[in-house]
């Protein structure tokens, strides 16, 4: 939009999806390199080298149930096809990494829709009615296997509470064994990896596939496609020393009284006020706004964050009310690098996080948070692409009624000061989202010829005409437009389901207080350290056995329980993080059980921990191993 036909270039003339981060960066990240010694692990507990091919569909679905996952022929047939001849290792680890291993709360979720009395309970021949009529369909042998287990199954009545834990349970000890067996046996550890060590960057130099001869192993549990049955022998762990086990148990959150007395009903106090969104980036680290407080003189003050709730959203789902949200405040002294932590907002009234406390004057950063236990990226399939543009009977283009109403969603989102017009200010944190690029003042002025603006900011009809003009000068053709909108987080089904927009409000009673929006990042080093520091001071301590230079901090509120993991050592530490035994709970992490890498002489997040479901009790049992 520099001028003329050329102003289409900052409205999506070249616009690429800014969510796409360097993959240089994984090369040095500790969980992709325990993901290829999981890949190695799962597929040497087949195959006798690395360089074998999968020679067919049932080796296939053998491996890959070895590496944890639940394959039904579908998902099969997907990667082997009518003209596959073999599959080598290469292949199988860009399979594993299409399909991540189903969570629990997918599987619960799946089985809830079956029960119809809402107990945890389904009648066998309810489920065999589903099991063998619906989706892809199971065998009567299939569904009888799934009855027929004692553990799940009592008076005609299948418990899939109990089966989803089985389920989780025998996966992951497949997928142990395979990794203790590899570690064992330190000559099946370096078989054919040729010069590949443990670091990522030389594992990612995968090896051609050549040879042929399948392994014996133990199988494990199909839901669909298959006929193997869950292996439970317990793992031997010697890999692992026990060391710390915190249990805390927690009652319903939903019962609990607010501790939070919010300032809005103080008609004397100021308020500043913004809004901003958590987006989902492809690598799954979260980006948000971060902004700046001013206060002119030392007073009381009040700040709260929730998520936003659009003014269009009656009868549409929206994920992102669920999201739990945070603030941490930081105190500006010499330089930006300068930072204490002063506080974050850990009251908390239903969605509404808050802080009351004082404050003195000066700069402060305020920088938003969310453990992402319940802001993950969705796995649904969308069965049909939603339509952006129509076409009138003159031929002329218009916006679909769908189209229109996610785009007033953008406008509430991107309006920060929530005033009903774009500024160029708020506009351009549209424009580095969307395309990585800025509008100038000149191009702003062109901006404002072409389109309906007031008092110098551009209007919600505005914006709904520029999105238009840039479909009819590409002759109808959307590919920018879903580009915006999948930055901004919506799917193809145009639902809002990788954003999560948020509110925040500043109550001071003595003084006027000032909110700015700063950057569109991640929370960074900044909040890293403010998160452990947190942790630390507020949280209880508990060092590994035999071990007081390595400390188990653990920090719970009523809304989330977040560990902290201290290494005072010289050497770089592995921990082995166990929740098998956890109830009614989710984490940030997305898995039950995972190992993390700690450096020499610091300090990182182990894990953030949630309610499942926040209407029952939640137990948390956490058991710590340092890896030998």
């Amino acid at each position: 939009m520099a001028s003329g036909q050329e102003s289409n270039a900052s409205f999506g003339g070249e616009r690429t999806a800014a969510s796409e981060s360097s993959q240089a960066k994984k090369s040095h990240n500790y969980e992709e390199e325990m993901f290829y010694r999981h890949c190695r692990a799962a597929y040497l507990a087949i195959f006798k080298s690395s360089l074998e091919n999968i020679k067919s569909k049932e080796q296939l679905c053998l491996v890959l149930q070895q590496a944890g996952r639940n394959p039904s022929w579908q998902t099969v047939n997907k990667y082997w096809t009518l003209q596959t001849t073999s599959l080598n290792f290469d292949d199988f680890c860009f399979i594993l990494k299409k399909e991540p291993p189903v969570q629990e709360t997918e599987l619960l979720k799946a089985f809830a829709k079956m029960d119809a009395s809402n107990d945890g309970y389904i009648l066998h021949s309810e489920l065999r009615q589903v099991l063998a009529t619906k989706g892809e369909k199971m065998t009567l042998d299939e569904v009888n296997a799934i009855t027929e287990l004692a553990e799940v199954n009592n008076d005609g009545k299948f418990d899939y509470y109990k089966f989803c834990k089985l389920y989780m349970t025998t996966n992951e000890q497949c997928l142990k064994n395979a990794v203790e067996k590899l570690e064992v046996d330190s000559k099946l550890k370096r078989q054919q990896f040729g010069n590949q060590m443990e670091t990522f960057s030389e594992v990612a130099k995968l090896p051609d596939s050549k040879q042929k001869t399948a392994r014996k192993t133990e199988p494990t549990p199909l839901l669909k496609g298959g006929d193997c049955k869950p292996s439970l022998r317990a793992s031997s762990a010697r890999s692992c020393k026990i060391s710390v086990t915190s249990t805390i148990s927690m009652g319903a959150s939903s019962n609990k009284k607010s501790k939070l007395i919010e300032a809005n009903t103080v008609k004397e106090w100021h308020c500043a006020y913004s809004k901003g969104c958590f987006f989902l980036e492809d690598n799954d680290e979260i980006v948000s706004h971060k902004y700046k407080l001013f206060l002119p003189q030392r007073s009381t003050v009040c700040i709260t964050i929730k998520p936003l709730r659009f003014n269009q959203m009656e009868g549409k789902y929206s994920p992102w009310l669920a999201v739990d949200t945070a603030l941490y405040i930081l105190k500006e002294n010499e330089t930006e690098e300068k930072l204490t932590v002063v506080n974050f907002t850990e009251l908390r009234n239903k969605e509404t996080f808050g802080w009351r406390g004082e404050l003195g004057a000066g700069v402060y950063w305020v920088v938003p948070f969310t453990t992402g236990c319940r802001f993950k990226k969705m796995k649904k399939q969308i069965a049909e692409e939603a339509k952006l543009i129509s076409e009138d009977g003159d031929g002329c283009l218009a916006l679909t009624k769908e189209f229109r109403s996610a785009l007033s969603e953008i406008f509430e989102i991107i309006d920060l000061d929530g005033n009903g017009f774009l500024s160029l200010e708020e506009y351009n944190f549209f424009e580095m989202r969307t395309c990585g690029e800025t509008c100038d003042e000149e191009a702003w002025v062109i901006c404002k010829q072409n389109f309906d603006t007031k008092n110098n900011e551009l209007t919600k009809q505005g914006f709904m005409d520029l999105n238009l003009m840039e479909a009819s000068e590409r002759g109808g053709d959307v590919s920018d437009l879903w580009i915006n909108l999948m930055s901004m987080g919506y799917n193809k089904a145009m639902e809002l389901t990788e954003a999560c927009p948020f509110s925040i409000h500043v109550y001071a009673e003595k003084c006027k207080p000032k909110i700015k929006p700063i950057c569109l990042e991640t929370g960074g080093g900044q909040l890293n350290k403010a998160l452990c520091m947190n942790v630390v001071n507020k949280g209880d301590a508990k060092p590994m056995d035999n071990s007081e230079n390595i400390i188990i901090h653990t920090c719970r509120s009523d809304a989330r329980i977040t560990s902290v993991i201290e290494n005072k050592t010289e050497g770089k530490t592995v921990i082995h993080v166990n929740n098998e035994k956890s109830k009614n709970c989710v984490n940030n992490r997305g898995l039950n059980a995972f190992a993390i890498e700690v450096a020499p002489r610091s300090m990182m997040v182990c894990q953030h921990v949630m309610p499942l479901n926040e209407q029952e009790e939640w137990i948390y049992n956490c058991v710590y191993s340092v890896l030998a």
